[in-house]
């Protein structure tokens, strides 16, 4: 039996590899190159789980012994086998144009239901404090503003408004745009940092550089938009790299690793004992609104949450619980 062809090295064959059509289907529908690793990366390893198979000739019942497999041998988490799921049923539906019937016998990696872990004041202020630089102010828009890491890192000049004191986040989960604070605390920092990546920026352009990655081919529509001042990512790369989809060579924007590095590090400093991480700071942001008294529906806004009751989750790590009670201890 012939072995599907879903390496990445070229060949002489006149229909595109198999991994190349799931890259291309990604790509038209705007998913992420982070997703499109993702992706390619399960489906790989589901054709391998099944002797090297072409998916065309596998369908529901293979599917299913494989996701089971991860859940019961590979003990993965519920979310790493839904990641492998969604894979493979973008292969089927989005690639193959296979309808497969729902896969009810799939035996479901059992889903943890924790409280996100979430700072006081105190420790929030403890854990900046230890911090400097581009991480500081990283770190101080994940807590001021709500935002996510990679919300953040992915920001561009455009996309903060001084006067209003507002902060546009474009495409943030869902592919939804929104709207938070910016922080009056971080405002004079992030300007004097702006005036070093524009003489960065500035930098490049005499190199013959000075383009970023622009969504949606608005490369195509506007042509120099890429290099214009506008479009620089506030918080870019220290070094220039090469686009792996376009083969461009660009100043992507700061690794988020560093990032989580440094936020890690300066809780060890801070001695605090809590298991903090970048996102922390994001589910410390909430809490402490609602404890302000704050609307959960206008912190429901800021995040970006499309459901309440994902908001809601925070109001059960508040100090007397999401309904208030006091312990009859305190009386």
């Amino acid at each position: 039996m012939a072995t599907p062809n879903f390496s990445d090295k070229s060949t002489t064959s006149k229909s595109p590899k198999l991994l190349d059509q799931v890259r291309d289907k990604l790509r038209v529908k705007h998913y992420s190159i982070r997703t499109e690793q993702a992706y390619t990366g399960w489906i790989k390893r589901y054709i391998l789980f099944h002797g090297k198979r072409h998916p065309k000739e596998m369908g529901a019942a293979e599917i299913e012994a494989f996701l089971t497999h991860l859940a019961v041998e590979g003990n993965v988490s519920a979310s790493t086998q839904n990641l492998a799921k969604s894979s493979l049923l973008f292969l089927y539906r989005e690639v193959l144009e296979m309808q497969l019937p729902w896969l009810d016998n799939v035996t479901q990696a059992k889903a943890p239901k924790r409280l996100p872990v979430v700072l006081t004041v105190a420790e929030v202020q403890a854990v900046l404090a230890q911090l400097n630089g581009t991480y500081l102010l990283i770190a101080s828009l994940l807590y001021g503003g709500g935002m996510r890491l990679m919300e953040a890192v992915r920001l561009r000049v455009k996309d903060v408004d001084f006067a209003r004191r507002e902060i546009l986040v474009r495409e943030g989960k869902g592919f939804k745009d929104r709207v938070t604070m910016l922080p009056e605390a971080v405002c004079t920092a992030l300007q004097t940092h702006l005036v070093k990546v524009k003489a960065l920026h500035a930098e490049d352009l005499a190199q013959g550089y000075g383009e970023v990655y622009l969504p949606f081919a608005l490369d195509k529509k506007y042509p120099n938009a890429g290099r214009e001042w506008a479009w620089q990512y506030i918080f870019p790369s220290k070094n220039l790299s090469v686009d792996p989809r376009s083969g461009k060579t660009r100043r992507h924007h700061l690794d988020e690793k560093g990032v989580q590095r440094a936020v890690k590090q300066a809780v060890r400093d801070a001695e605090l004992t809590k298991p903090a991480t970048p996102h922390t700071l994001r589910h410390s942001f909430a809490t402490h609104l609602l404890q302000s008294g704050y609307d959960i529906r206008t912190v429901q806004e800021l995040l970006g949450h499309s459901d309440v009751s994902t908001t809601m989750i925070y109001t059960h790590v508040l100090n007397k619980g999401g309904k208030g009670v006091v312990s009859p201890l305190d009386r």
